[in-house]
């Protein structure tokens, strides 16, 4: 049977999402193909649970376990039991046929955000059973389990600590509204790289980076050597008060960026971002300084203000010269995270609006949880031997 038979969404987007990589899709799959079983069995029975009914076909008589090795990973699925017998659902083997299309389909589910119309057609369309709204949402709080999961597990000692924020549109009251999401990633002592955490609000952005930040440290973070991120106005006091004394790495490409505004003519830009590279390719700390001082003589006459602004806030892009020479390029920026953050923003686009801040947070979360375990999985991002 072809894709096409098994699934009315357009294939060659559905595979190009699919070949990204979904790791959490067999606990995804086990909760839809649930949930379509418990249905079919509901429909067999002719009645809601606990009715009375000349129409009942039979009773409810709980579930048994049965373990299927699939091509992605052997996944536990709860077969429900009637307890007359002559029940089996379909919707398994359905689903297990139409493997390939259901893995599609949830990555369209959570590409397109939370449609419970969308996902109750699909389910129907691979399993062969109607899912109610209510039967839908039952579904997706399952799923909002294992990411809450995911969001609270315990951390450990992270050496360098990168924070950074986007915004998505959020429908709120009938307007629609930029909600901050925050996220944090980090490297470990054995130069592996995972995400953190992410949170979304609508809220007061330092309170909302400070319980962001606290809850990353009740769940266990500590060893942080290096904080780096962007010059956020939340985030510099809500970084203060949770993590006092731990040095600060500013963005030096934001900080190249924020000169910018200060250059009094557009055909300066040019040569004053060649100055502000200079500095920071520097040797060391001292030579860095030296050239900063040069930097801003250079300019205190023809453009005082970004001679002034440059002598307040490059000094901040400088903290990473007290640490390894070899960790220096990929610890002075946070564009590892916002590589992260362009990632999301490919397939948040597709979901436009979200009709709430728990639908942009399970699918933001979703993408994390699965870029942080191919980063877990993978190659080693800094090495500490040395260190």
């Amino acid at each position: 049977m072809t894709h096409q038979d098994d699934c009315t969404l357009p294939v060659e987007i559905l595979e190009q999402v699919a070949e990204q990589g979904l790791d959490y899709l067999p606990e995804l799959i086990r909760i839809v193909i649930n949930t379509a079983m418990q249905a079919e069995r509901q429909k067999y029975l002719g009645v809601s649970p606990y009715v009375r009914s000349n129409e009942r076909q039979g009773h409810s008589n709980g579930f048994k376990p049965k373990t299927v090795n699939t091509r992605i990973a052997p996944i536990t699925f709860d077969i429900p039991q009637v307890r007359e017998g002559g029940f089996y659902p379909q919707a398994l083997e359905k689903g297990l046929r139409s493997e390939r299309a259901l893995m599609l389909a949830l990555a369209e589910m959570y590409v397109q955000g939370v449609s419970t119309r969308k996902v109750a057609a699909i389910t129907e369309r691979l399993c062969g059973s109607e899912i109610s709204s209510t039967q839908v949402s039952r579904a997706a709080a399952l799923l909002d389990e294992v990411l809450e999961a995911w969001r609270k597990r315990p951390l450990g000692t992270i050496t360098y600590l990168y924070l950074d924020a986007m915004y998505e549109k959020v429908r709120v009251d009938g307007q629609i509204r930029d909600a901050a999401v925050l996220i944090a990633s980090g490297v470990k002592p054995d130069g592996k790289r995972l995400i953190l955490g992410v949170s979304v609000s609508m809220g007061e952005q330092e309170l909302h980076w400070r319980d962001f930040l606290q809850g990353l440290v009740e769940r266990g973070l500590s060893g942080v050597e290096l904080i780096i991120s962007d010059a956020h106005v939340g985030l510099l006091a809500a970084r203060k008060a949770v993590f006092s004394g731990i040095p600060w790495q500013r963005c030096q490409f934001h900080l190249q960026q924020n000169a910018s505004q200060y250059v009094p003519r557009q055909d300066m830009k040019r040569e004053v971002a060649a100055d502000i590279r200079a500095i920071f390719n520097s040797a060391d700390r001292d030579q860095a300084e030296v050239q900063l001082r040069k930097t801003v003589e250079k300019y205190a006459q023809s453009a005082s203000r970004l001679a002034n602004w440059l002598e307040g806030n490059i000094p901040e892009g400088l903290t990473v010269f007290f640490f390894p020479e070899d960790h220096r390029r990929r610890i002075r920026t946070v564009n590892s995270l916002e590589r992260v953050c362009l990632e999301i923003r490919r397939r948040t686009r597709v979901a436009g609006i979200f009709p709430n801040e728990a639908s942009c947070l399970r699918l933001v979360s979703a993408q994390l949880m699965e870029i942080s375990e191919t980063w877990e999985t993978g190659r080693i991002y800094l090495s500490f031997l040395r260190c």
